[in-house]
């Protein structure tokens, strides 16, 4: 029996054998312990992933939990869609029936996507092929061939430009289309159905093999339709894993961490809102001491032409404290102005229980300001709320 639960909700008792109650704890998926008075029973809270895993024991035997998230599905969506590419995300682009879980409205979002774009025939493009042969086109890969062939005339190591359906975008596809065929529990019989045609539309195309760098592809006038199918298969990739945990437990599934989704979606909104002039810094590497020793990461840092550092921002997903902010986010921040050397600092919260605050710090002439964005509301005003932040970063 699959377990359910909500991000960050209360813990739920389930009755499981020690090895998978183990297993589960291993996992870090979610957290669990045996249930005090209750043997057999295991109490099991989310955390700050959402979607639904299979948790399999080394032993043999295996869970699937599903994990709601607390946001709306379209809008968890919308943040997914817009960290990957602020200028061409809609909110309708994912306007689907509504489903309380994250991979049957995946699946079926690009399932209708990629049918769209292929029943129009698939795109055809250049692509660089090195391939070894007995006649000679492009031209001769000169030290493939020395050392290959030491001196003959052929075969003959050749590099040349290849007309193919072969390339990044149709590859991007179809490796998302086998990636949600592999994940059995979640995905409607329907949509696998669209799914098993799609990679019929794909044939002779190569996925992208586990473990190898992530293919990049640029919008252009040739793959323009292609392009929100091709935005829902990086969703769809990245969300899709299979993980080894300590002492052989394996973890499958379709999950998204929601910590990364908020800070990703915050420093990409900002970076889109803030000033022209001058130019932002994600996850900017800088130091805390003269020696260079000290490693700091803040979220964001927006600098002026010249270099000069004008604001510091770092995304926070939850308040974790049941009274107000953690304190120890207060002197991070502090931390990073003093190295930036910067009167203000910003931390940005999904909105929690406590309200916006700014704290001025004793003998330093620092402000600590604590901002939180109410992630529920429509996009237009979400965006809106982030282009007011953005104004009190670096004012105008």
């Amino acid at each position: 029996m699959p377990i359910t639960l909500v991000e960050h909700g209360p813990a739920v008792s389930h009755p499981l054998d020690d090895a998978l109650g183990r297993a589960l704890a291993a996992s870090r998926l979610v957290s669990a312990a045996p249930e005090a008075g209750r043997p057999g029973h295991w109490q099991i809270r989310a955390k700050g992933k959402v979607g639904v895993a299979t948790v399999t024991a080394p032993a043999g035997g295996a869970v699937t939990v599903w994990i709601r998230p607390k946001v709306p599905i379209a809008r968890l969506l919308f943040l997914l869609g817009y960290a990957l590419n602020p200028r061409g995300w809609r909110d309708e682009d994912v306007a689907l029936d509504t489903d309380d879980e994250l991979l049957p409205v995946m699946a079926r979002l690009f399932e209708r996507q990629a049918e769209r774009v292929l029943r129009q025939g698939l795109l055809r493009g250049y692509r660089i092929a090195e391939e070894t042969s007995t006649l000679v086109r492009g031209r001769i890969r000169e030290a493939d061939q020395l050392r290959r062939h030491h001196g003959r005339l052929v075969p003959v190591e050749i590099v040349h430009d290849e007309y193919t359906s072969d390339i990044t975008e149709n590859r991007l596809l179809l490796t998302a289309t086998e990636r949600l065929l592999r994940l059995s529990h979640g995905v409607p019989a329907d949509v696998r159905g669209g799914l098993l045609r799609l990679r019929t539309r794909l044939a002779g195309i190569a996925p992208i093999k586990r473990g190898h760098e992530p293919l990049v592809w640029r919008l252009n006038r040739l793959n323009a339709r292609y392009q929100h199918a091709l935005r829902l298969a990086e969703i769809v990739l990245d969300g899709c894993s299979v993980e080894q945990r300590p002492g052989g437990v394996t973890v499958s599934g379709f999950l998204f961490d929601m910590y990364k989704v908020f800070e990703d979606f915050v420093t990409i909104a900002l970076r889109e809102a803030l000033p022209g002039d001058g130019h932002c810094e994600l996850q900017s590497n800088q130091h805390l001491d003269e020696r260079r020793e000290i490693r700091m990461i803040p979220d964001l840092v927006h600098h002026a032409v010249d270099g000069t550092p004008l604001a510091v921002a770092d995304a926070k997903y939850k308040v974790e404290r049941p009274k107000g902010y953690p304190d120890a986010d207060l002197y991070q921040m502090l931390a990073y102005c003093t190295a930036l050397n910067l009167r203000d600092g910003h931390l940005i919260y999904a909105k929690g229980n406590a309200p916006h605050a700014a704290h001025r710090v004793r003998h330093a002439r620092i402000t600590i300001h604590q901002h939180t964005l109410e992630l529920n509301q429509p996009a237009a005003d979400l965006l809106t709320e982030i282009q007011a932040l953005a104004q009190r970063l670096v004012p105008g």
